[in-house]
């Protein structure tokens, strides 16, 4: 008898409404599910550094016009280089945007955001897609948690967390530096200190393979960036479905229905 299908899609916390393209992955791996059974793994790729990955585009309810939203992290460095499961939000920031939702989004998504305090980037934005409903009956694996780290495959490219100015970072590992990229052509190159794999996340490329050392997921649904750069000969057990189309793929989505 085979296994039963694990169906997975993986996404960095992507705003703390979604983007629409991260709703159409959810919608794809349901109706895949209802196919053909199985499990749904969210690979929640919070290791990720990059703040643009949380900016939030919503429209106005009554002009249609965008107002594009994001976290105001506690300093600079964290801003740039900390990793988003441990990028703070600052504390006036909850408040203040609280009170530019009602212009653009139902009620009750003003209430949710409300109710949401996590004090970290990554768990606000899980936290906010949990009370949405997102998150109903699905597995969520975080690749910032250092059992699955401790678990995944070893892999040549790849970033550790380490500390930097009183923070934690995300450095590249690059011909045995640990680097921090400031933009351009220019890198600041870190001291020398010992890591372990708790410590270490993938780069793009080498996330596929990392990931699924854990996960053996049997079918996996990739959005349109991925499917640039996804090969699938380094998982060919997997089965890729494309995810479903959805327009204004890059802005939130709030209009689930009551």
């Amino acid at each position: 008898m085979s296994a039963s299908p694990v169906i997975c899609f993986g996404q960095q916390p992507c705003g703390f409404f979604p983007r629409r393209f991260l709703f159409a992955k959810f919608v794809t791996a349901r109706r895949l599910q209802a196919e053909i059974g199985g499990e749904i793994v969210f690979f929640y790729h919070d290791s990720d550094h990059d703040p643009r990955e949380t900016r939030t585009t919503l429209r106005h309810r009554k002009t249609g016009e965008p107002l594009e939203l994001n976290f105001a992290f506690a300093n600079p460095t964290q801003r740039k280089f900390t990793p988003l499961y441990r990028k703070q939000v600052q504390a006036d920031w909850h408040a203040k945007t609280a009170l530019q939702l009602p212009a653009y989004v139902d009620r009750r998504w003003v209430e949710a955001f409300r109710a949401e305090t996590a004090a970290k980037v990554a768990d606000f934005c899980l936290g906010m897609y949990r009370r949405m409903g997102l998150l109903e009956g699905i597995r969520i694996a975080r690749s910032s948690d250092p059992e699955f780290r401790r678990a995944a495959c070893a892999v040549t490219d790849f970033f550790v967390d380490v500390p930097y100015e009183g923070e934690i970072v995300r450095a590249r590992h690059v011909d045995g530096a640990l680097k921090l990229h400031k933009g351009g052509e220019t890198f600041i190159t870190l001291p020398p200190v010992d890591f372990g794999k708790e410590q270490i996340s993938p780069a793009r490329d080498s996330r596929l393979r990392w990931m699924q050392s854990v996960i053996h997921c049997t079918h996996y649904v990739a959005g349109l960036g991925e499917q640039a750069y996804l090969c699938p000969a380094d998982a060919p057990e997997i089965t890729f479905v494309n995810r479903d189309p959805i327009d204004r793929s890059d802005e939130a989505y709030t209009d689930l229905p009551a």
